[in-house]
């Protein structure tokens, strides 16, 4: 796709077409398989003249392109569109000075990707390729610690770079809150007339934690209306909160109505995978302590801090200051222990329920936890999954949507049918009741 290679940027072309795929062309059409439905609209809105000119370049013949998921289409892909890397196009750069607010170390490419963040991360990037223009507002919802911030902070950052003439700004709601309250407050229209500026005055307004408005009745007012300048001038608007729209009961109802109108997407709690790859990730940008930690001390951290990335940041700034006393020579399991031993409030060898229930559904079949969490459809991998999934239900205290991330980001019907299926079968099957005392005597 050397055509696609000498269009797009290596953010771009990652976020959209990596995990895209040539399923079938015909005579008349070119069907590509995308992993969210997201892509869906994306692509079709904001691709389909580079890829039309792609493919008619290759092929020589111009013809429809449709977009379906995987579950859209019977036959597998076999062909992976193939990734590239290309220069960034410079952009004129704007000399106004203005203050952000916003933190250059958080961005897209230290964001690290997983089934519970996924499809947050897609809408954010598209809100950053195009501001203004689709899911405004963009209201990313979650408990807090999980990443939210970090993907606001990525998407300024993004058009701050890439859209150098567009005026973004970051804040929080209490910050807008306090800013509101000296400017009612003041006699001065002027001071007013700044507060107005300020907010109203930007390409991209993005304000963290809205939910902290919710007692704040004069607040909310001035919001509902630098909300709609904002809109009906098409700037871009991203909003943060603890909960979805929904749930913010003690809020506004036109406010509530309004963060609906855009995209309202959440974050999930990382899942043991994230976990580790966030860990591996923020280890290995340290000096002195790149590719030093074991895959076991990893694991550790990653059984201990099961709830947030927060956390996970407080556990390894507490390794760090501990390495600089003792400059091991390798953070393994036994030093991250001991580094950690009066820190952390759990049993330091305990694990994580799903991921030990799925290693031994695993072994028993011989096959990979891989394989067993991955998309493989053949009859005997498939009820083996079914299985983990009816122990992980049956022998915890996770929900099916949390059980079905665990599996890869299953939906949780998928769970519950699982669940379902391996019931029904042990009212007549007394060999699978066998099975699954063996598999409960390994864990």
């Amino acid at each position: 796709m050397d055509i696609i290679k000498d269009k797009l940027n290596p953010v771009s072309f990652s976020t959209w077409f990596r995990d895209t795929k040539l399923h079938e062309i015909t005579d008349s059409k070119i069907v590509l398989q995308v992993p969210m439905p997201l892509h869906k609209k994306f692509l079709l809105s904001n691709y389909y003249d580079l890829m039309d000119e792609a493919f008619s370049k290759i092929t020589g013949v111009k013809r429809d392109i449709e977009c379906l998921l995987e579950e859209e289409i019977e036959v597998p892909t076999t062909e992976l569109i193939n990734e590239v890397v290309n220069e960034q196009v410079d952009i004129h750069n704007d000399d106004t000075p203005f203050e952000t607010n916003l933190k250059p170390n958080l961005n897209f490419d230290n964001f690290v990707v997983g089934d519970t963040n996924k499809f947050a991360r897609t809408a954010a990037f598209a809100v950053a390729e195009n501001p203004g223009v689709q899911f405004n507002p963009l209201f990313i919802y979650g408990k807090s610690g999980i990443g939210k911030t970090h993907l606001m902070h990525a998407i300024g950052n993004y058009i701050t770079e890439h859209h150098k003439e567009l005026k973004v700004l970051y804040t929080t709601s209490d910050d807008f809150r306090k800013d509101y309250t000296g400017s009612d407050s003041s006699d001065n229209k002027e001071y007013f007339n700044k507060f107005k500026n300020k907010y109203r005055n930007v390409d991209v307004l993005i304000i963290d934690d809205i939910q902290y408005l919710v007692d704040a009745k004069k607040t909310q007012e001035e919001f509902f209306h630098t909300f709609n300048y904002l809109h009906d001038n098409n700037k871009q608007i991203i909003i943060s909160s603890d909960r979805s729209p929904d749930d913010l009961k003690l809020l506004e109802d036109r406010l509530r109505s309004r963060f609906a109108w855009g995209l309202p997407v959440d974050i999930y709690p990382p899942d043991f995978d994230l976990r580790c790859r966030i860990i591996k990730d923020k280890i290995n940008r340290i000096p002195n302590l790149a590719n030093k930690i074991t895959d076991e001390a990893v694991e550790f951290i990653a059984n201990n801090c099961d709830t947030d990335v927060r956390s996970i940041e407080g556990v390894i700034n507490r390794l760090v200051a501990y390495t600089a006393i003792f400059v091991p020579n390798k953070l393994d399991l036994e030093f991250t222990n001991e580094a950690l031993k009066d820190y952390l409030t759990k049993n330091p060898y305990m694990t994580n329920d799903i991921v030990s229930i799925q290693k031994a559904v695993a072994d028993y079949y011989n096959i990979t936890v891989e394989v067993l969490k991955g998309k493989k459809r053949s009859k005997d991998i498939a009820y083996a999954r079914m299985l983990a999934m009816y122990l992980c239900r049956m022998m915890t205290d996770q929900s099916f949507p949390r059980i079905g991330l665990e599996f890869g980001g299953k939906d949780h019907s998928t769970v519950i049918h699982a669940v379902n299926t391996i019931e029904e079968d042990l009212k007549n099957n007394s060999q699978l009741k066998e099975i699954i005392n063996e598999i409960k005597s390994k864990l």
